[in-house]
């Protein structure tokens, strides 16, 4: 949801702000009312405590998000791994068997 900036004042109220905010998917309008302390608006640095705290939650979740990619990506990166692995097992068994057919005819060839 966006702010958009619109800000009106409630009849009743008359001092608390109210915006409005759009749904970027219906676009439809909603209203949303901003309740002030009971000691009035609050202080800038409080507002600023409070925006470092929002922004060190999103950092964060966004953190937590990344860190599960990449253990997704990781998993399947070795999962991929396991499968070359067991793949290059069976040649080199293949091969190793189809070595020892050829050594076996070539010694029988020399007596």
């Amino acid at each position: 949801m966006a702010v958009t900036g619109d800000e009106t004042e409630s009849a009743a109220t008359g001092d608390i702000p109210a915006y409005q905010l759009r749904s970027p998917n219906s676009g439809l309008a909603q209203s949303i009312v901003m309740a002030a302390s009971p000691g009035g608006m609050q202080s800038p640095s409080s507002q600023h405590a409070e925006e470092i705290t929002r922004k060190r939650e999103v950092r964060l979740m966004k953190n937590r998000e990344a860190a599960r990619e990449c253990r997704r990506k990781k998993k399947e990166y070795v999962k991929c791994l396991e499968n070359r692995v067991a793949v290059l097992e069976n040649q080199n068994k293949t091969l190793i068997e189809e070595l020892k057919a050829l050594k076996d005819i070539y010694c029988h060839k020399a007596e």
